[in-house]
């Protein structure tokens, strides 16, 4: 027999088996290093341990040695020569040991692809005009997420300046306004003047350059004004490193590219607000109390929980949060994330997460653990936040934002502290989106999920129209 190597297979089935290394070599009559030196590819098969592996576990053998694994080496290298995959693919010895040390990794990875390439066509067939492509080009909104999600939510050079500026700026969390417009106007020759919503057409704030002035519209509150002066003095200090990471970010829609340059904009704005050291130590010691760090920096409940995702400093780190913010309509129209928790792009949200039911109790916290279909589980908190009021055609503008941690993180975070985290009851099941969830009999099901079947019986009638 020619030098065979089946390192995976056998890991496989001695985790079948719940086995150690060393059970299973006392089961074959072998030394425990020799079943590491087999599973690590480092040792070839031979026939007598060929033959006391399939006696021993029943195994037919030419499952264990995969026969016609050859065959797959073209198929992964043709994949991975679509023009999906940018750059330089893969040589034969990569797939090759890709094949010998994660074969179910690969299997999931041409399952995902055949369902990409039969998408792609169905879309061909439906558009007739051969553009899928163009529907299946990512969103500039994820684009921008993914950008802050590789950066762990955290930009190290834009905390550093914005600690500079709010030390030169100097003054209390409830002067900042005044601070920051005397700042830009001693510093920065900038006038800034709040003028009635009629005068702004529809803008909520407008900075013109050449004429040296900073328009705020009376329609944005105190809190998001002094953010608007704060990310105009972004605009002017830190515009340099901002553009450093777009182009690092190598997005190339000019859009996207803009837009991604008004977040990390804003993201400097919550670091002079909401200093790194100061908001994480008081963080820390009221246990993530949402009100009293905004009534400390003298901001708003949003502008809180959208801080709190990105305290991710090397050697300084706080709970890493998500965040995400939804319309009555489920319309996702805000999002980041700190976490594993997979965050819905588009409308559609889990409709019995809390997130949703948090419009019908405004200003009232939901604290929840709930799990994802995958078996993550999540802390998470839900609650309303409203759109500034200016007139009586701007009432009731209300949206719902949730904050959420990954289960380990919970007993640093006092809203967690009425539940008992050893009850394995406590978690909510909740998916992503109806089109992806796997939950069979949720009652709340309103579509067919793309990627599986449900059962259907004309005699029976299941929980939805769906399933039954």
């Amino acid at each position: 027999m020619s030098k065979t190597f089946v390192g995976p297979q056998l890991r496989q089935l001695r985790r079948t088996h719940g086995e150690t290394q060393a059970r299973m070599a006392e089961r074959l009559g072998i030394s425990p290093a020799y079943v590491n030196l087999l599973e690590s590819n480092q040792r070839s098969l031979s026939v007598q341990v060929l033959v006391a592996i399939t006696e021993t576990y029943g195994v037919d053998w030419r499952d264990l040695l995969r026969e016609g694994e050859e065959n797959r080496v073209p198929e992964l290298r043709a994949a991975m020569r679509d023009p999906i995959f940018p750059g330089e693919p893969p040589d034969v010895q990569e797939l090759r040991a890709a094949l010998d040390h994660a074969p179910r990794v690969v299997d999931r990875f041409l399952q995902l692809y055949q369902s990409h390439t039969a998408l792609t066509d169905r879309l061909n067939r439906m558009s007739g005009t051969g553009d899928a492509m163009d529907l299946l080009a990512t969103s500039p909104e994820t684009a921008i997420h993914d950008v802050f999600r590789d950066r762990g939510n955290y930009f190290d050079t834009l905390e550093r300046v914005a600690e500079d500026f709010r030390g030169r700026i100097g003054g209390a969390a409830d002067d900042m306004y005044a601070s920051i417009k005397r700042f830009l106007r001693v510093e920065m020759g900038l006038t800034a003047q709040i003028v009635p919503p009629e005068q702004m057409r529809d803008t909520l704030r407008l900075f013109d350059r050449d004429r040296g002035e900073v328009l705020l519209s009376q329609a944005l509150d105190h809190s998001n004004r002094v953010f608007q002066l704060a990310h105009v003095l972004g605009l002017l200090v830190c515009s340099d490193h901002v553009e450093t990471i777009v182009t690092q970010s190598a997005i190339a829609d000019p859009d996207a590219r803009a837009r991604l340059a008004v977040e990390l904009t804003n993201y400097f704005a919550g670091a002079v607000l909401m200093p790194y050291e100061a908001f994480l130590t008081l963080a820390e010691e009221t246990k993530y109390d949402l009100d009293r760090l905004a009534a400390a920096f003298g901001v708003s409940f949003e502008q809180v929980c959208h801080r709190l995702t990105t305290l991710q400093r090397d050697g300084r780190k706080g709970v890493p949060f998500f965040f995400l913010r939804v319309d009555r309509a489920g319309n996702v129209t805000k999002r980041f994330n700190a976490t594993p928790f997979t965050l819905a792009e588009r409308g559609g949200s889990c409709p019995v997460w809390d997130i949703h039911r948090a419009l019908r109790t405004p200003g009232v916290m939901i604290p929840r653990f709930v799990e994802l279909p995958d078996g993550g589980q999540f802390f998470t908190l839900c609650r309303s936040t409203d759109r500034p009021v200016f007139s009586r055609g701007t009432q009731d503008r209300r949206l719902a934002v949730a904050l959420g941690c990954e289960r380990a993180h919970a007993e640093r975070i006092c809203y967690a502290e009425p539940f008992n985290l050893k009850d394995p009851e406590i978690f909510h099941p909740i998916g992503i989106s109806c089109h992806v969830c796997p939950r069979k009999a949720c009652t709340q099901r309103a579509h067919q999920p793309l990627n599986m079947k449900l059962g259907l019986d004309a005699d029976r009638r299941g929980s939805t129209r769906y399933e039954s």
